[in-house]
């Protein structure tokens, strides 16, 4: 359980909300963010719509957050549908105050091998969101961008200015996404607000299928005995930020008033720089503490991956002055809290892994 400082202003937004509640949309509802997202919203009292085509979501994070959230739960409705279609993204706008959008078609290598589909969902699909958005009198759309978008950039650590030569199709439906979002606040006066995720983390992320992130594949295979493959020599590095953190900057990012007539675009993250050799160490004492013959474990090297990029970390002082964003989890932190969340499952039913995997094949 976080604990919020009653000055910060966070833990003010918080109160106001439960005090206050109103009605959000969360796109990709079924996915591990928008599952998290969907959880705080119903824990502060507020009434959740819920969009997924769950083709990369599970019904069973949706149950997971719906059967711990008591009588909050009934503040809740699932839309089944797909955001590449204009008419269902009209019927969950409705009523709506705010949208945090976060379905989105994720993975650099998935962009690679179809570009095609990471374009119209996350293209095609997020102009329908700011269009019916729009139509319905939304008061604010948040969506998830990314810090692909940053590509070659020589920038270390990474500001909102320092953009370079993209390096992959999902970073260019990501970068559409920003240029989108200034188009409709520019010539719409629509309240749109972007956050540049990197590396996200945390309880519900699928350790299945082929595009799967790296700290949930990586906590999977040393539970089974399988090796972690590492792609170079694991001295590249990236900013891996719990999931908590960003919930809170969605929260933030919805309701802090705004002036001027420019979107903005934030970096969400915790603002340090965690190498995969770091990464991998971190996660495998997490694990030995359970599973003791763990500590033993190695990573296997391979080729460096297209796409990817060597360095990796966010400049937060943006979100830190104009939101009073401030992480509550430090990448430790929300690792020891992650490998937790997955031994308690495991331990708790060796179905959960087993469903996903039949999801996923």
């Amino acid at each position: 359980m976080i604990r919020f400082d009653s000055a910060w202003p966070y833990s003010r937004l918080r109160r106001e909300l439960a005090e206050n509640p109103r009605t959000w949309l969360v796109t990709g509802a079924a996915g591990f963010v928008g599952s998290t997202l969907v959880e705080e919203l119903l824990s502060l009292g507020q009434t959740v719509v819920g969009l997924d085509n769950f083709s990369t979501g599970y019904q069973e994070n949706l149950d997971d957050v719906l059967g711990s959230a008591g009588d909050a739960a009934r503040g809740f409705r699932l839309i089944r549908g797909d955001i590449r279609d204009l008419d269902t993204c009209r019927e969950a706008c409705k009523g709506v105050d705010y949208v945090l959008h976060e379905a989105a078609l994720g993975s650099v290598p998935r962009s690679i091998d179809d570009p095609l589909t990471s374009n119209s969902v996350n293209v095609d699909g997020f102009l329908n969101v700011l269009v019916a958005a729009h139509e319905a009198g939304v008061q604010r759309v948040v969506y998830a961008s990314s810090c692909a978008v940053y590509g070659d950039s020589s920038s270390f650590p990474l500001t909102e200015e320092s953009t370079g030569r993209l390096l992959s199709p999902y970073a260019a439906t990501k970068l559409s996404n920003e240029v989108y979002a200034g188009v409709f606040q520019s010539t719409y006066g629509f309240q749109v607000v972007g956050l540049r995720y990197f590396n996200v983390f945390g309880p519900r992320q699928d350790p299945n299928g082929a595009y799967a992130a790296v700290i949930p594949r990586w906590i999977a295979n040393l539970r089974d005995g399988e090796r972690c493959e590492i792609f170079g020599d694991g001295e590249s590095s990236r900013d891996f930020c719990y999931v908590a953190n960003v919930a809170q900057a969605n929260f933030l990012a919805a309701v802090t008033p705004r002036s001027g007539g420019e979107s903005a675009v934030y970096n969400v993250a915790c603002g340090r720089e965690t190498t995969l050799n770091e990464l991998f160490r971190m996660i495998r004492l997490g694990l030995a503490g359970h599973e003791p013959s763990i500590a033993a474990e190695r990573p296997v090297y391979g080729p460096d991956r297209r796409g990817d990029i060597r360095r990796s970390m966010a400049d937060i002082a943006r979100i830190r002055r104009e939101l009073q964003y401030e992480p509550t989890h430090t990448t430790a932190q929300g690792l020891g809290q992650t490998v937790e969340w997955y031994v308690r499952r495991s331990r708790g039913a060796n179905v959960f892994m087993e469903t996903r995997s039949a999801a996923v094949a």
